[in-house]
């Protein structure tokens, strides 16, 4: 049994003699089937950065979304300078003095950078007309607070990355914000412009404002924050003065408990290489990949949202195309130009979005089983319904498919018996490499054991699998390997012997 470590009081002033600007004190936030967050409480004060810490699906997201109004907890109350308040709407967040800039800006191309600095929010002259001068003299004000001269009239598409993310600041100033949200502001940055703009957040902080600052990476959050607070699992399980906080412990409230105990894995008997892949390259999204996969092995990937994971994987499956490098499948070269390809070779994909790319959700449950492989179902050219469901009824069955009959639209079944179809259509191709992205996302526990199980069994029969997952417990319960990406590079392999929750989140944040 894990014991949650008990996080500190957060709105005591446990850690600041200063009186917070925004307090959340025990909000959780339910989604059918899930609890996003239970009872969590958090506190941001004037002049300081909180760190926002915790693996993906921890509830950071979800957090944001409720601080800028897209959506109203279930349980619990936000203060303002000590007054309870609501956020029915983002537009009441902006007015209440929250803004956020996210990893993806969410500003327009075509627009000049005055335009978006002020869309929504724009001054008008006494006729009701769009005050142009005004905002225009308004952005180059804001540019020079942050130091930059960017003319207000380009327009956005023109600019950097980096400047792109100062327009994003100053629509946030231009709302006369108290609190700012930075959501992995340094994603796509180079060491002098997240330099730039650490420079940028110590003005902020001088102007007395409070920000909430979400990375994974632990070398610029003891640079800039001094809080922090770690999310697990939809809990705060801790909380402090970073700078008086081991790097160790942090990574231990991250990941921190016996998943061995949870996700108990069948030792199957490892054959030899069944898939090589040779220094993979992409333009855009994973450079000088090499790795092998043998018969009856389940090969974890691992990283954090960006690092490449799933890109690397479609681009194996045909769904996009390598730049260079060498794919061989019990060696014999492939040269994979489409996801038929790798389907005739033995590659098979189960995608992370099953309801948007892995299922037709208004279809029934033996049309969707059997789509990969009409030509097995079809006599002289034409589509057999008992040959499908003669194909569906046999995967249903060694899946533990629970569904009323085959014939209902598989959009009806929960989110576990949908991933049970996605698997079991791919399975009714015979392959020799099954990849997994995110297998058990979205589903209850009691499924996610049951997909466990199935993916045990697969191996066991000597089915090499790839599986994707964010998921710490999932990804060392699970896996005989692991490769870890981050920023599209492979940070490490590491043997099944030598995994840890702490040596995975230090190769994928760089601290390894």
């Amino acid at each position: 049994m894990t014991v949650r470590p008990k996080p500190l009081d957060v709105t005591s002033n446990a850690f600041t003699t200063s009186t917070p600007i925004l307090e959340m004190r025990g909000i959780s936030q339910i989604f059918p089937g899930v609890k996003a967050l239970d009872g969590v409480s958090i506190a941001l004060y004037p002049g300081e950065v909180t760190a926002l810490i915790g693996e993906n699906g921890a509830g950071k997201s979800t957090l944001v979304k409720i601080l800028t109004g897209i959506y109203r907890p279930n349980e619990g109350e936000i203060l303002i300078d000590g007054k309870t308040t609501a956020f029915a709407s983002a537009q009441a967040a902006i007015d209440a003095g929250v803004t956020a800039i996210h990893q993806e800006t969410v500003l327009f191309d075509e627009l000049t950078v005055g335009e978006n600095i002020f869309l929504g929010h724009a001054p008008r002259t006494s006729f009701g007309l769009i005050d142009w001068k005004t905002i225009n003299q308004r952005s180059r004000e804001l540019m020079a607070e942050l130091e930059s001269n960017i003319d207000p009239t380009i327009k956005l598409k023109d600019l950097s990355i980096a400047q792109r993310h100062l327009v994003a600041i100053a629509r946030a100033l231009s709302v006369d914000a108290r609190i700012v949200i930075m959501d992995e502001p340094t994603a796509a940055l180079s060491r002098k412009e997240i330099d730039d703009l650490f420079r940028i957040v110590a003005g902020l902080k001088r102007q007395g404002k409070a920000i909430l600052f979400i990375s994974h990476k632990f070398d610029e959050l003891y640079e800039i924050a001094e809080n922090f607070a770690v999310f697990r699992d939809g809990r705060m399980v801790g909380s402090g003065r970073l700078k008086e906080t081991p790097q160790d412990e942090i990574i231990r409230l991250m990941v921190g408990r016996d998943v061995h105990d949870v996700f108990p894995k069948t030792e199957v008997a490892i054959g030899g290489t069944v898939l090589a892949v040779e220094r993979y390259c992409h333009d855009t999204e994973f450079r000088d990949i090499s790795f092998d996969l043998r018969k009856g092995e389940i090969l974890g990937v691992y990283g954090l949202i960006g690092a490449g994971r799933s890109e690397l994987c479609q681009s194996l499956f045909g769904i996009t195309r390598p730049a260079s490098g060498r794919l061989t499948l019990e060696g014999r070269a492939l040269d994979i130009r489409s996801p038929s390809d790798a389907i005739n070779a033995g590659i098979v994909y189960v995608p992370e979005e099953r309801g948007r790319h892995g299922l037709a959700l208004q279809m029934p449950i033996y049309q969707n089983m059997s789509l990969p492989s009409l030509v097995r179902t079809s006599v002289s050219g034409f589509l057999k319904a008992a040959n499908e469901l003669k194909l569906a009824r046999k995967y249903a069955e060694r899946l533990d498919l629970r569904a009323a009959a085959l014939s209902v639209p598989v959009g009806t079944l929960s989110g576990g018996n949908q991933q049970k179809v996605v698997i079991g259509k791919w399975l009714a191709t015979a392959p020799k490499v099954i990849i997994l992205d995110e297998p058990t996302k979205g589903i209850d526990i009691g499924s996610k054991a049951a997909v466990h199980a199935f993916i045990s069994e697969l191996a066991g029969e000597g089915l090499s699998i790839i599986m994707i997952s964010s998921e710490l417990p999932e990804i060392l319960g699970m896996s005989d390997r692991v490769l870890v990406m981050r920023e599209g590079l492979m940070a490490g392999i590491y043997d099944r012997a030598d995994l840890s929750a702490e040596t995975l989140v230090r190769a994928a944040t760089g601290n390894a």
